[in-house]
């Protein structure tokens, strides 16, 4: 060869990354670095796998930049008058494609798993067939330029690559490995490029963080010290089930159900098992996924209040709220976080529509799920008509991947295989020996049945009570609720929750709250959205909870007596609201409407909550419905995108971007605006302000501190505050809202009134 080809050239300073020439080759660097991740995704003991996967990984590494060798690009990359990096991410250049028609030709039928992943490492995994040229069936038959005279030969070889498949040879399981390999390539290829572009973000990746036995044994030393007795029989309950967490950690990794009443202590007890589970069987992290935003910040904060003292960075919370994911703007990119951490906190929607992303800037993290303890808060709270997909994916991490899932809920376990329910999951293993005693000894609550109730009357019946709570389905029956309230009773005690609120505006309430409730004789009436359901830990005498699923209703009623102080049951109040405003639509309805059949019941009046009565609800909302609907379980047909072929030249049919595409665990999409609430946020928008080339690094601390501040509102309402210049956009990425009579200090974000769309969906991003 006559010359050294490049991978980058870094404008500024002139410094050149060699493509193929010496150990620190980007293709050389990107095929260790996904060859290692690769094999990092089976436990010790696999080595069939290990071996498949390794060299898989490798081969992606040295084969997804073939393209870069070509004459023509050597050119353009010297030519470029910007960084040619960019551009490439930005579609202007295709040197994928040669890598891909490589990959299917070294190895037929194989080389197409690789062939996706190489030719998508830039725009995402694309579909097999689609209209245009950019399927990858198109993509393998198009004309590239001429490149292999100026590769060295070691870097074409196919040798070393298994011929047996480490899964089975089933469509989804196959495309299950393709998007597990192409997290490899896209995460090693954006390390190996970070390492050359920008060294001194790159060195700042090398956290050394505590074991997962440090942080079993620190998690031990903090029950210990904050809980030293247990005085009532709530708090005896609540130990019984962390010893049961700890007895149940040893055994083989896999499904587990953790069945325990709200106030039972889940959020640490699943954490007790979690790493001791993890510190058994050499598993890596632990990934708490949960469905309400306002839970996530709840426990990441309980979290790292356990675990701060030994170091930052530990607990990574992480929601859709700032989440960097455009792949065309590299500082994007760059901020977007790879759940490289010991604990990760984060949503259903942002884990499950992970295993279904196609997307760089989604897929990265997808390798570090595996040998992962996945925790599923709240497991019942998946979309009925999305549960098909989702149960494949976990099923597929826990036989292939070395993860174990522990689905933890409140009520009934609702995912688990019934002779009505074959998409279920077989094999579950209940932590707590009897959950029939556990639920009827932390009974503390008593359901009644209040009727239809207009808002004039429902305000009434709060009024009448010096402490209640009151939890409604949407942001506007919310706040018209607290508007009337607060008329009535002068504001004295009055206080209103909702995600129309920051986060930290919601937290500072809640102590507010938590205070009232301390002090004797102090009147304390809240009105909130479901946000307060699940992991909020605050105790209500009486609760008014309109009519949703009863598995919400049974949260709700976690709220009441949470600590079992009460002389008798505490009251949980389920009413109907009067105006059709607030009624609820599509499954939220049909939730509704079962819980109301169950409810009208003679058998359940004695207790609304029993185990019986939630599993009746379960059979006519959850384990019926795909019968009834015959692609119910599996609305958008995800799992028709993922076909086999039945020739070498047309062996694997995935459609990876429809499937992406589909899978929308949120219909209606919500976009982040950001609220200049106190001083840290301000001056944090002022450094915004202030930084017109902002480094990559800052951009990440803004991303971190500001996520505190955020409300996600729908699309059709921030354009409304768009219009009416209430809001601005610094750095294509951070919408701040300008004008402050747009929110208020009682009821968060004032949208345009013409504008409004509601109403709040239950599973939040």
């Amino acid at each position: 060869m006559s010359a050294i080809l490049y991978a980058h050239i870094h404008k500024e300073s002139d410094r050149r990354e060699p493509l193929f020439a010496g150990e620190e080759s980007h293709a050389r660097l990107t095929a260790l670095r996904a060859g290692a991740f690769a094999e990092a995704m089976v436990p010790p003991g696999h080595a069939e796998r290990v071996a498949f996967l390794r060299a898989a990984g490798r081969l992606l590494g040295y084969w997804h930049d073939l393209g870069k060798g070509s004459r023509e690009f050597q050119k353009y990359l010297l030519s470029a008058e910007e960084d040619a990096h960019a551009l490439e991410k930005r579609g202007r250049v295709d040197h994928s494609s040669a890598g891909a028609q490589h990959a299917a030709k070294q190895l037929p039928g194989l080389g197409t798993l690789l062939a996706f992943a190489i030719a998508g490492h830039h725009a995402g995994l694309p579909d097999w067939q689609c209209e245009g040229e950019s399927g990858l069936k198109s993509r393998l038959q198009k004309p590239v330029k001429p490149w292999q005279e100026e590769v060295p030969p070691e870097f074409l070889s196919a040798t070393g690559l298994p011929n047996s498949l480490p899964c089975p040879a089933k469509g989804f399981s196959c495309a299950f490995l393709t998007r597990m390999l192409f997290s490899c390539l896209t995460d090693a290829d954006f390390l190996a490029t970070e390492h050359f572009m920008n060294p001194d973000q790159s060195d700042l990746r090398e956290k050394v963080f505590p074991s997962l036995a440090d942080l079993a044994e620190h998690l031990e030393a903090h029950l210990a010290k904050t809980f030293p007795s247990a005085a009532t029989e709530v708090q005896r309950r609540r130990r019984q089930v962390v010893d049961h967490c700890r007895q149940a950690a040893p055994l083989p990794p896999g499904f587990f159900s953790l069945n325990v009443p709200t106030g039972g202590g889940k959020t640490l007890s699943s954490l007790v098992f979690a790493l001791k589970h993890a510190v058994c069987h050499q598993q890596r992290r632990v990934i708490c996924a949960i469905p309400f935003t306002s839970i996530i910040e709840q426990n990441a904060r309980v979290y790292r209040e356990v675990f701060d003292a030994l170091g930052e960075g530990i607990v990574l919370e992480h929601h859709a709220s700032l989440d960097a994911e455009d792949p065309t703007v590299m500082g994007s990119r760059l901020a977007a976080e790879n759940w490289d951490a010991p604990i990760v906190v984060t949503t259903n929607v942002q884990f499950f529509e992970t295993l279904f992303a196609n997307r760089p800037g989604r897929c990265r993290k997808l390798h570090r799920i595996a040998r992962s303890v996945i925790v599923l808060d709240e497991a019942q709270a998946l979309p009925v008509d999305l549960l098909e997909p989702c149960l494949r994916a976990l099923q597929e991490l826990v036989t292939h991947y070395g993860c174990s899932v522990v689905l933890c809920t409140a009520t009934q376990p609702a995912l688990e295989k019934r002779e009505n329910f074959k998409i279920g999951l077989s094999h579950v293993r209940e932590i707590i020996p009897d959950t029939a005693a556990l639920h009827a000894a932390l009974r503390r609550v008593r359901v009644e049945v209040a009727g239809k109730l207009t808002l004039e009357g429902t305000a009434a019946q709060l009024m009448a009570q010096e402490r209640v709570l009151a939890i409604v389905n949407t942001r506007k029956h919310a706040r018209e609720l607290y508007e009337i309230l607060r008329k009535e009773t002068g504001g004295e005690g009055c206080f209103h929750l909702s995600a129309l609120m920051c986060p930290e505006h919601r937290t500072r309430k809640l102590k507010e709250i938590k205070a009232r409730l301390q002090s004797p004789n102090a009147p304390c009436r809240v009105v909130s959205t479901q946000l307060v359901e699940a992991g909020v830990d605050i105790d209500f005498p009486v609760v008014y909870r309109s009519l949703a699923g009863l598995d919400a209703i049974a949260q709700a009623a976690g709220r009441c007596n949470r600590e079992g102080q009460l002389e008798g049951l505490g009251i949980t109040r389920v009413f109907q609201p009067a105006e059709s405003r607030f009624l609820l639509p599509g499954d939220l309805k049909q939730a509704a409407g079962h819980a109301g059949e169950v409810m009208a019941l003679p058998d359940y009046q004695e207790n609304l909550l029993s185990m019986a009565a939630i599993e009746h609800y379960f059979k006519l909302h959850y384990w019926h419905k795909g019968g009834e609907l015959g692609e119910g379980w599996d609305r958008n047909k995800i799992m028709y995108c993922f076909k086999l072929g039945d020739t070498l030249a047309n062996p694997f049919l995935f459609q990876f971007r429809q499937a992406a595409s589909e899978f929308q665990l949120i219909e209606d999409v919500q976009e982040p605006v950001i609220i200049p609430w106190d001083e840290k946020a301000l001056k944090m928008i002022q450094d915004l302000r202030a930084q017109h080339h902002p480094e990559v690094k800052f951009l990440a601390k803004a991303s971190r501190v500001l996520q505190r501040y955020v409300v996600s509102v729908p699309r059709r309402e921030r354009r409304a505050l768009e219009e009416a210049m209430a809001v601005e956009t610094l750095h294509e990425r951070f919408c701040v809202l300008l004008d402050r009579k747009n929110y208020s200090e009682e009821t968060g974000v004032i949208v345009p009134k013409e504008a409004y769309c509601d109403p709040e969906k239950l599973i939040v991003s």
